[in-house]
């Protein structure tokens, strides 16, 4: 049980101390073993349990033979603290000691992972629980982690060199002649045709939903076949905290027989909002409660967005229990809606006549070069900005039996973080990228040939996401809250991951409340690495949190 595997317990005081170690583990998934990286000899490493309101201090000892480092996904604290080396700090060096220290000044689930290299990917991972200064607003009786992630056997750095090989490598679901001639008979030929060369003009494929395939799915570090198991006694309450610690892979999650009351997003207390299944973006976190009424076993289901694959764990009175795997459904297909060009009812679409527009003529599909492709301004081109789950995409996904599926526009907070108010500028953030050259960027720069963004301290932003590629990105912004727009005015969720669907225009707007050098990307790693990635500057604030001239030096 999740509960069962808190390896570290803060003294019953305002202050708390624990120990972490960073170590090359054995990761087994039922399927492979391979070597990975891990905390306190495991991965993933321990539930960190915090309290609201108390300081805490981290010693973090370096046991690899390369430089680490610890992010503290979700949580506000000093940017000294947030663990990126070269914005943040230097990193922890091999053999080398690290403490940090910070307020814990929040409650929620939340998530920690190392942000070097592609260590996260390899196993470096854990979870965080922040109990509530006050009464938690709502009732349960038993309390688990339910973490997801997707274990490769290829390294990391194995898997992003064969990416940058070919962008392919890991599709394994490419469309074969049958599926064309399955078209042929439901379309006709001239559209099956069309419908190949204009995907062939835009150098992609249908199937380009997950970039790595051949993964085993696990849950608190155990695979479909290990099953990791959660005890209940009917008629108990039990909050279940879904993180996906990810490198890569949504997943679309469910517990056949049981309805799921979402109560939190990304750390966050929403209204609850009962549904009977909802998707887990990369590096998002929410809370549910159910409540089992029956002496039986529930399989809690996480099937990958791609439908290649999936995570299995159990709620059960006993152990040894088990419930009906229930079975995918088809592997989902990109549209043309998906990347905002419906051609059958969006006028001015052809490609043929559109300036601008013309796939044939890009090499490459490289979207930052693009003219006309503005999201914003071009009739049809915008979706709505529940754009997660937009109508007439490819990626909408539909609950089991019809039931109901969670949508962003469902999520409202359960109390305003900060006070409604109009946004002072807005920046635009357009999602760009060369799946054929395995290339990343965001307005068509890369992070190493990019200019950090520059925010004042006390300033309201407001960044509207256009996401001009195939792929969905899940941005996520460190040291300060996204408040999601999702027409609710101050009642938005403020999250700090936000998913933008291929083809769709997100906005969210943030308090700029936190001083010094921050990190904003994609938490696709693969994606990450390959440059969708800013450094964020913000000028301004306490004196005592702002950079120094030593630390500007040591982390430009």
């Amino acid at each position: 049980m999740a509960a069962a595997s808190i390896a570290i317990l803060p003294s019953m005081s305002v202050a708390g101390t624990y120990d972490l170690t960073v170590d090359r583990v054995i990761i087994d998934t039922g399927d492979f073993q391979k070597e990975g990286i891990g905390y306190n000899g495991k991965s993933p490493g321990p539930v960190l349990r915090f309290k609201e309101g108390e300081d805490v201090t981290i010693n973090v000892t370096n046991n690899l033979d390369e430089s680490t480092s610890i992010h503290w996904h979700g949580l506000i604290l000093p940017f000294q603290m947030d663990g990126v080396p070269k914005i943040s700090f230097p990193g922890i060096e091999p053999g080398e000691n690290f403490t940090y220290k910070f307020p814990i000044i929040q409650s929620g689930t939340y998530w920690f992972h190392s942000h070097s290299g592609f260590q996260e990917p390899d196993g470096a991972y854990g979870s965080i629980v922040i109990e509530p200064e006050k009464r938690d607003p709502f009732r349960f009786d038993k309390d688990y982690v339910v973490q997801f992630t997707d274990t490769h056997p290829h390294s990391g750095k194995r898997i992003f060199r064969n990416l940058k090989m070919s962008a392919d490598y890991y599709n394994r679901q490419q469309q074969t002649l049958g599926d064309f001639f399955s078209d042929v008979r439901k379309n006709g030929l001239k559209a099956t045709i069309d419908d190949r060369m204009a995907w062939g003009d835009m150098r992609m494929m249908k199937t380009d939903i997950e970039d790595v395939q051949g993964f085993t799915p696990l849950i608190n570090g155990k695979g479909p076949e290990q099953n990791w198991t959660g005890l209940f006694e009917p008629k108990e309450r039990i909050r279940l905290r879904l993180v996906n610690s990810s490198a890569m892979t949504y997943f679309d999650v469910c517990i056949p027989g049981l309805k799921m009351t979402v109560v939190a997003a990304d750390g966050n207390n929403v209204q609850p909002v009962t549904v009977d299944e909802l998707r887990l973006g990369v590096a998002e976190t929410y809370d549910v409660i159910v409540r089992p009424m029956d002496d039986k076993a529930y399989t809690i289901f996480g099937a990958s967005m791609g439908r290649t694959a999936y995570a299995r764990a159990t709620l059960a009175p006993r152990e040894g229990m088990v419930a009906e795997i229930p079975e995918m459904t088809k592997a989902p297909l990109l549209t043309m809606a998906d990347m905002g060009m419906d051609h059958g009812n969006m006028a001015g679409m052809d490609h043929s006549n559109m300036k601008g527009m013309d796939h044939s003529s890009m090499k490459g599909m490289d979207h930052s070069n693009m003219k006309g492709m503005d999201h914003s301004n071009m009739k049809g081109m915008e979706q709505e900005k529940d754009s997660f789950y937009a109508n007439g995409s490819g990626l909408v996904p539909t609950a089991a039996n019809g039931g109901k599926f969670l949508s962003y526009a469902d999520l409202k907070a359960q109390k305003p973080l900060y006070e409604d108010r109009e946004a002072t500028r807005e920046i635009e953030l357009r999602l760009t990228g060369n799946m054929e050259r395995y290339i990343w960027s965001i307005n068509g720069v890369k992070y190493e040939d990019a200019d950090p963004i520059v925010l004042q301290y006390g300033e309201r932003v407001r960044f509207k996401f256009v996401n001009e590629t195939m792929m969905t990105h899940p941005m996520h912004l460190h040291g300060m809250w996204s408040i999601l727009d999702v027409g609710a005015g101050k009642w938005d969720p403020a999250k700090h991951t936000i998913s933008v669907a291929p083809g769709t225009t997100v906005y969210s707007e943030t308090e700029v409340d936190a001083p010094g050098q921050w990190a904003f990307h994609c938490h696709l790693s693969f994606h990450m690495d390959a440059g969708m990635f800013r450094k964020i500057f913000v000028e301004g604030g306490p004196k005592s949190a702002s950079l120094n001239p030593s630390e500007q030096g040591v982390l430009q």
